[in-house]
């Protein structure tokens, strides 16, 4: 390109005087229709020119809020879970905490960064954005959708997707979902097994307020480590994993989507060890609810709708609380006056219905597990299936369970000191519990071994002692 001899370049002073004169026109223009053109025309003016701009652009902007009104937008939650384990290389900072009760590290977006997703090859744009409010308190549900508390706002958050317009009906009919979908499998990934029990004060917090409390369970019980024979662990592992992939089944025959189950056997046959493993097999809290700590039916239907989804329910030795609610009937019966109307027990009807009744179907995917010592004592309305569907008897330890339990506290599978242990234990009744704790002694395999003989030899022959003492009328004596 030729230039003209007399055409000369204009001076840098020159350009930027020139900028500047711009720059101060257009804020005296914008001052002045600030002063001078009333709000509703000049908000009018940027609504024509705004859609204008995006009528000549090829993008759509979906706006996902944190709020819907007063409730939590689960859509906007559930973005904040999918985007977590794709923050791309390119984002240059965001968000790593570790909340309160939790032992995982929880990494999240700062606010105006960008994510960008691919889905069937159609280029997504994600990006937060935070404007700020007065402050003011919101209403906290927590995880089960329930208002347990207030929490201070300066700022509101919002996600901006953004997409080429022509796939507005794959992002709304398709991504969308497909984001919940993923969100869900996230959230069970990261989430931090809880161990939930009853509030002490949980009569003065009202309706609102939250009746659970909770601790992170850390058992570290797992099928693979449990005393118990391999073919009872084969059909309960076998059980629960067509209980959580049956949704629709339930459904379709009419029935709510929970399993109960009965551990029935004496003490210390790890009743507590299977529940922990079945919580770490499925990835479930557990509730402990205590029957005894309940006043009324009322109450036990709250406690129900207060526990979350994909949760056990423990309610252990319910032949106890059958007891005790039996014996404050007599009492009652005996004398009306001793008993307010504050000390109203739940009944055996309330417990029913709260097992198989309508308030039972509430919830999806639980699981009930019902403790006992003594099977026998429970009402046979109780044992029927739809209420305890699974009866599993935790027995008394065998040579198999012993080599479990010699494998998780020696690491042995092997000694010449197994068949004696054996035959002993052939021939008696002993824990698994008891067995456990003499194997704990001592972390030399063959001292354990041989401490174990010791007391299993000791405790055999006290037994038959006591049985001779029966025989010829003198009490029992067996520790």
């Amino acid at each position: 390109m030729m230039f003209s001899k007399n055409m000369e370049m204009p001076s840098a002073k020159t350009v930027i005087s020139t900028a500047a004169s711009v720059a101060a026109a257009a804020m005296l223009i914008r001052s002045t229709a600030r002063d001078w053109v009333p709000s509703e025309l000049r908000h009018y003016v940027s609504l024509k020119l705004r859609s204008l701009f995006s009528s000549l652009s090829s993008q759509l902007t979906l706006v996902i809020e944190e709020f819907e009104g007063l409730n939590h937008n689960h859509l906007f939650k559930a973005a904040q879970l999918y985007l977590r384990p794709i923050i791309s290389p390119n984002t240059k900072r965001f968000r790593v905490t570790m909340p309160t009760k939790e032992n995982k590290i929880s990494v999240s977006m700062l606010r105006n960064e960008e994510i960008v997703d691919f889905f069937n090859g159609v280029k997504l744009n994600w990006k937060l954005v935070s404007k700020e409010i007065p402050s003011k308190y919101i209403d906290n549900p927590d995880s089960r959708g329930r208002f347990g508390g207030c929490t201070l706002k300066s700022e509101l958050q919002y996600w901006e997707l953004s997409f080429n317009k022509k796939h507005k009906d794959l992002v709304i009919g398709s991504y969308l979902p497909y984001v919940l979908e993923k969100a869900k499998e996230v959230k069970e990934e990261f989430k931090t097994l809880k161990l939930f029990t009853l509030k002490y004060d949980r009569r003065m917090g009202g309706m609102g307020g939250d009746v659970w409390q909770s601790v992170n369970l850390d058992h570290p019980s797992t099928f693979e480590t449990l005393a118990m024979e391999g073919e009872a662990q084969k059909m309960i592992m076998e059980d629960l994993e067509r209980f959580v992939k049956r949704k629709e089944y339930y459904r379709k025959v009419g029935k709510a989507w929970k399993r109960g189950y009965l551990l029935f056997g004496p003490p210390g046959t790890g009743k507590s060890s299977l529940i922990a493993a079945m919580a770490n097999y499925l990835n479930f809290d557990i509730y402990d609810l205590e029957l005894a700590d309940v006043r009324r039916n009322s109450e036990l239907r709250k406690l129900l709708i207060a526990t979350a989804n994909r949760s056990i329910l423990v309610v252990e030795d319910i032949d106890c609380s059958v007891e005790i609610q039996n014996r404050l009937s007599a009492a009652r019966a005996t004398n009306p006056r001793g008993f307010s109307a504050q000390r109203t027990e739940v009944t055996l009807s309330g417990l029913l219905n709260f097992i198989d009744g309508l308030w039972s179907s509430c919830g999806d995917e639980r699981i009930i597990v019902f403790t006992t010592n003594h099977k026998d004592r429970l009402d046979p309305a109780l044992l029927r299936p739809g209420r305890m569907d699974v009866h599993i008897h935790m027995s008394f330890c065998s040579p198999c369970v012993f080599k479990t339990l010699a494998s998780n506290y020696l690491g042995i599978t092997e000694h010449t000191l197994f068949f004696d242990i054996e035959q002993l234990i052939a021939t008696m009744k002993v824990t698994p519990a008891e067995v456990g704790e003499q194997l704990l002694k001592n972390e030399d395999p063959e001292c354990a071994l041989r401490d174990l003989i010791g007391f299993l030899e000791r405790k055999k022959s006290a037994t038959e002692e006591a049985a001779s003492k029966a025989e010829d009328g003198e009490p029992k004596t067996v520790e």
